[in-house]
């Protein structure tokens, strides 16, 4: 999985769906647009960068060590051989090659700039490069605003963000490693790199400079089509990159490392090819985004949290989320070895990869150990994972017990070790028996593949000869890292099996794997009621929407609300609980009280008109004379369904444990709109509180299709009305075996 590949030998294959081209072999047109060119496209200029044909290194030096030596010395390694020009005044040549006292005395404009420069001059030298028409830069350092210790840094980044921008120009950083295009051949980089650069698969990008060299020079035997190090993004963001990588034919795994969302309209346009093109991403995310510092009145807002945006756009695109770095390089390593479990019909990826032959059935992995112990151990760790171990039939077992020693158990996960000389073969064919059964999706070697002093090389060599079996993924699990064997590990990979170097990492990997066979295709949005909308949105362009007002809303889009009457006097109070009938509940109407329990504003169980003229004369005195008179709902569990806005994404649905408890769980999914029945069946899910709508202590089970539908019915508000709504709250939404109902509504315009 080594070399980089010539620069003209990778461009023709048709790249994802929804996303151009590279441009094609020959084409020197690169002229860019003018400052009014739409940024959403970052084209051509990405292009002239990721695919520089002449590079100028200013701060170029012949310094050992220095970052200018650097730069120079791996360009020069570059396969595509770009035209170089080192730019110093103290230099008349560096390495062989002319050196030339400033951007000016360029013999041509050139496609991308580095710059090993001061902060303090890089505003003047990026104006200089601007003004000549270069196409591109990468700005290595850090660009730090420090006015009191170097005023000409007050300001600069904002300076170096419009100089670009205005110029059309593609920027990757500041504070930044650059990048290297593997496919192309181009090391922009001011740092030593493997060379060769491994080539493969994976595409890379990533907001940390040392998460790009930490994967670059990984004994994992990953290989790349295009690593980049984007650092603060001042232009040009990460999904512009990755748009890029995915019109390469040869990437096949999407790496994303970030740390806030930009061009957020971009970054979903390339989720949604990858999903399209079945390209698995993975995601790892750091730091809080927009939605988590923007304090909203709602509680969807405070429910949804930091981490709304991330883990929306990830349940609609598919993407794979990872936690931390060991299950990032798992995954990717898993997903980079090319064999997919088969999926289900209905699902995204229903029709199998050319070659694969593995059966729709396959619902969960296979292990086999030496170690009752680590047996038990993943066992248990799967479990708390969600990592599902197949059935396997019976035949499987019968081929199982021919081979094992006697009183071994023929199960899975199968511990296979009893002390016999025939280990090989043993392990070759339970690996083999286990990938042969339907059920199974992947099956797992779970070994320590600790250094053999002995020279014995059993594990490798069944684990390579079973995979020669099996179109099925075939892996290595181990479970403490530093104790794996580099010589075998580098020897497996190599032979196209994945050393996975940890139990927890691993398995998480394996779920990834199961989950991306197991998504589910994404269907077309249903049809905005353009009817519904616009009264809707007139409305509440009336002011805000008092309870009644807000209980037409729901019912307008199909969700059961308790009957209300308002009431502004004690007389009309009592009136209204004769037509609705006792016992009912009382709750003050009074503007501005966003939270009615936490300001003592509900009387709940109000069994007769002197309780309720009671509970009212308490309520007018404390908060004001308005109030809701309503029915009181069913029994049932309480749950908070709610719309909160994203900065970056726009309206999202929220759905959690509810009542007075909602803030306090922090038990909540989030969900691009649109959401349909399935994935809002999903959401429920996930929930911690999701048990107790099956039902505890003999009540009888929620009807969770209706809870459904009262999340897909708040989606299409999310949809109609999403302008108009800063935020939306049902909380309690009480869920039953009579359905789902809104018992209280609070609503922010926007």
């Amino acid at each position: 999985m080594t070399g980089e590949t010539p620069a003209t030998a990778k461009r023709m294959a048709p790249p994802a769906p929804g996303i151009p081209g590279p441009r094609p072999p020959g084409r020197d047109d690169l002229s860019l647009p003018g400052p009014g060119h739409d940024p959403g496209t970052y084209r051509p200029a990405l292009l002239a960068m990721l695919e520089a044909r002449s590079v100028a290194l200013v701060g170029a030096s012949s310094r050992p060590g220095s970052l200018g030596e650097r730069m120079v010395a791996e360009v020069s390694r570059s396969p595509a051989a770009p035209r170089i020009y080192p730019v110093n005044p103290r230099y008349r040549q560096i390495a062989g090659l002319t050196c030339h006292p400033s951007l000016a005395d360029l013999p041509e404009t050139v496609d991308l700039v580095l710059f090993g420069v001061p902060d303090s001059a890089l505003a003047e030298q990026l104006s200089l490069a601007a003004r000549r028409g270069d196409r591109s830069a990468v700005i290595f350092g850090g660009a730090y605003e420090i006015p009191d210790a170097a005023p000409d840094t007050a300001g600069l980044r904002a300076r170096l963000a419009s100089t670009a921008s205005a110029a059309g120009m593609a920027l990757c950083g500041a504070g930044c490693m650059g990048f290297v295009n593997v496919a192309y051949g181009l090391r922009a980089v001011g740092y030593v790199e493997p060379d060769p650069l491994p080539a493969g698969p994976v595409a890379l990008i990533t907001h940390s400079g040392s998460v790009f060299s930490a994967l670059l020079r990984s004994r994992r035997e990953l290989g790349y089509t295009l690593l980049v190090s984007s650092g603060q993004e001042l232009v040009t963001p990460a999904a512009a990159y990755a748009r890029y990588a995915l019109s390469l034919p040869q990437t096949r795994v999407l790496g994303l490392v970030l740390e806030a969302i930009r061009d957020p309209a971009l970054l979903q346009q390339v989720l949604a090819a990858a999903s399209a093109a079945d390209i698995p991403v993975v995601l790892l995310t750091a730091g809080s985004s927009a939605a988590g510092r923007a304090m909203v009145a709602a509680h969807s807002g405070a429910l949804a949290g930091q981490d709304a945006s991330w883990e929306a756009l990830a349940g609609a695109y598919g993407v794979h989320r990872v936690s931390d770095f060991a299950e990032m390089a798992d995954t990717l390593e898993l997903f980079a070895i090319g064999r997919r479990p088969a999926a289900a019909a209905g699902t995204a990826t229903a029709t199998p990869a050319a070659g694969t032959a593995t059966p729709a059935a396959a619902t969960g992995i296979a292990t086999v150990h030496d170690s009752g112990l680590e047996r038990a151990h993943t066992a248990d760790l799967a479990h708390e994972l969600g990592v599902p171990f197949a059935a396997i039939s019976d035949a499987t077992r019968k081929r199982l017990t021919a081979v094992l020693d006697p009183g071994l158990e023929a199960a899975n996960p199968l511990d296979m070790w009893g002390g016999s000389r025939d280990a090989e073969h043993q392990l070759t064919e339970s690996l083999a028996a286990l990938a042969d059964d339907p059920a199974v999706a992947a099956v797992a070697l779970a070994v320590d593949l600790l250094t053999e002093f002995d020279g014995d090389r059993s594990y490798s060599l069944a684990a390579s000869a079973a995979a020669r079996r099996t179109a099925k993924p075939l892996v290595v699990l181990a479970s403490i890292a530093a104790a794996v064997d580099p010589a075998e590990a580098t020897w497996l990979r190599r032979a196209g099996i994945p050393v996975l170097e940890s139990t927890r990492s691993g398995l998480l990997a394996l779920r990834h794997l199961l989950d991306h066979a197991a998504r589910p295709a994404r269907t077309d949005a249903p049809r905005i009621d353009a009817a519904r909308r616009d009264h809707w949105a007139r409305v509440l362009a009336q002011g805000e929407p008092d309870g009644t007002t807000l209980f037409g809303l729901l019912q307008a889009y199909g969700i059961r609300a308790t009957r209300a009457c308002p009431a502004g006097t004690a007389g009309g109070a009592l009136a209204a609980a004769a037509e609705i009938g006792y016992p009912v509940v009382l709750k003050t109407a009074e503007p501005g009280i966003a939270h009615k329990s936490d300001a003592g504003g509900v009387v709940l169980g109000i069994g007769d008109p002197a309780a309720l003229a009671a509970a009212y004369a308490g309520l007018a005195s404390r908060l004001g004379p308005r109030v809701l008179v309503c029915e009181t709902a069913g029994p049932g569990t309480e749950l908070a369904l709610g719309i909160t806005r994203d900065p970056d994404l726009g309206p999202l649905v929220v759905l959690g444990a509810g009542g007075l408890l909602v803030e306090f769980l922090a038990d909540r999914a989030v969900a691009l709109p649109p959401v349909d029945a399935p994935q809002a069946l999903r959401m429920l899910g996930r929930l911690r509180v999701a048990g107790l709508l099956a039902g505890v202590r003999g009540q009888p089970p929620a009807d969770t299709a209706a809870v459904a539908g009262a999340v897909v019915a708040v989606s299409a508000i999310a949809r109609e009305l999403g302008d108009e709504l800063e935020a939306l709250d049902i909380n309690p939404l009480i869920c039953g075996p009579a359905g789902a109902v809104a018992v209280d509504a609070l609503a922010v315009r926007r």
